[in-house]
């Protein structure tokens, strides 16, 4: 009988041994049959799935939205309130460890690769308003407990919130504070908001 094959898992194999490469090298940098070698498969079978280097580069980067989601979800599992809702989903942007390292790497990676190619990073910015999208419900579930003040915009505070995770998040991955710093600075905020 044949063996079947789990093409779903074969394609997010590859996209993540495109992660791998592009963390460390750039999205530039990343040819298919680097690739094929990160995989531990024949570039044949990258060229299978993807027919050229902007198919694999628009499927890693769907891979990469979902990877996100997980963590978002990993990190906001078993919160109790908004509070920790918040703290968890922004936690889940900051490259504080390994994983999280990679993955927003490697997004910063697909902005730079689309804005030097003159295209607007559309699938990027999708992504943003979606978990912007998420945090604004945090803030507003927060403040129909009576947790933050209900005069304040939930979207505008959303928007800075994560607006504020990202730009700790490239201190981090540029040295100039370390993960627990980053997460000490976003708590801080956060208390702040919820004293308000």
């Amino acid at each position: 009988m044949p063996k079947l094959v789990d093409h779903a898992e074969r394609r997010r194999h590859i996209a993540e041994a495109l992660l791998a490469v592009a963390s460390t090298r750039g999205l530039h940098a990343a040819t298919m049959r680097e690739v094929a070698a990160e995989a531990g498969v024949s570039l044949r079978l990258v060229q299978y799935y993807f027919h050229s280097k902007d198919e694999l580069l628009a499927g890693a980067l769907e891979h990469l939205a979902v990877r996100i989601g997980e963590r978002v979800r990993e990190r906001t599992a078993g919160a109790r309130g908004p509070y920790e809702l918040l703290a968890g989903a922004l936690a889940a942007v900051l490259p504080a460890d390994e994983d999280g390292r990679r993955v927003i790497l490697t997004y910063h990676a697909y902005y730079t690769y689309a804005l030097s190619r003159g295209e607007p990073p559309a699938r990027g910015a999708r992504d943003a308003a979606a978990l912007e999208g998420l945090l604004a419900g945090y803030v507003a579930q927060a403040q129909a407990e009576g947790l933050v003040d209900g005069a304040l915009d939930a979207g505008a505070l959303a928007a800075e919130l994560l607006a504020l995770a990202n730009g700790l998040g490239i201190s981090v991955l540029t040295g100039q504070r370390d993960g627990a710093g980053a997460l000490e600075v976003l708590a801080g905020r956060l208390d702040r908001l919820f004293r308000s």
